[in-house]
């Protein structure tokens, strides 16, 4: 799933770069607030992380801009600010959680998987259909029970489709979220990686819609 971070403490955006991508993320990073703005309005983004103290606009201004555009996807505001007023201002503004500085990384992560899950209808970490399930803290898949050692990529889109189950993802939308925007890869790649998850889950876990796109069924027959 890609993930827009927006930071502007060099430091701080490299180790949240780095945490998000080790938990299964593309990142896409930006550190001022008219990128992040035009970034957030233009591309589709599974989440959203977001400083407010950013130079050329606000973070608040930016998620207001947002939102007032009708862009819905799940946004979790950091900052340095401490104080209520703020914090109630992120959350009227629009913003799915609010996380103070300093914070752990697991506590990020686990606030991100929180709205992510939320905005998609989800309640609980653990995805489900039928007997394929995905932990998503502890980054594992199993099938009746029985684990399934996965790579990255296969990680990827198993965990995009379930995110997504009972609706049609386009091959496009699919291959965003699993290589990245503009990634250089074969033009059967996606076709390629299918394979080799159906050979590991079985060949009726991903549904193909001839057309339209890939999809997990919200209950597995």
């Amino acid at each position: 799933m890609r993930v827009l971070l927006v930071e502007d403490d060099p430091r701080l955006s490299s180790d949240l770069s780095r945490t998000l991508q080790a938990a299964g993320y593309l990142v896409e990073t930006s550190d001022n607030g008219e990128q992040a703005w035009f970034l957030g309005d233009t591309e589709d983004y599974g989440a959203v992380v977001l400083d407010l103290g950013l130079p050329g606009m606000d973070g608040l201004s930016v998620l207001k801009r947002w939102r007032t555009a009708g862009r819905h996807m799940p946004v979790l505001i950091l900052t340095a600010r401490a104080s209520w007023a703020e914090r109630v201002d992120g959350i009227d503004a629009g913003a799915d959680d609010y996380l103070p500085k300093p914070f752990r990384n697991e506590e990020l992560l686990a606030r991100l998987r929180a709205i992510v899950r939320r905005s998609a209808g989800h309640a609980a970490p653990v995805l489900s259909s039928g007997d394929l399930m995905l932990d998503e803290r502890q980054m594992k898949v199993s099938l009746a029970g029985v684990p399934v050692p996965l790579s990255q990529l296969e990680y990827r889109l198993i965990a995009y489709l379930l995110r997504q189950s009972g609706r049609v993802v386009p091959q496009h939308e699919l291959e965003e979220n699993v290589y990245g925007l503009g990634h250089d890869h074969d033009s059967n790649a996606l076709e390629v990686l299918i394979r080799r998850v159906r050979k590991k889950l079985g060949a009726e876990i991903i549904e193909t819609r001839r057309g339209f796109g890939y999809m997990i069924p919200e209950t597995a027959e």
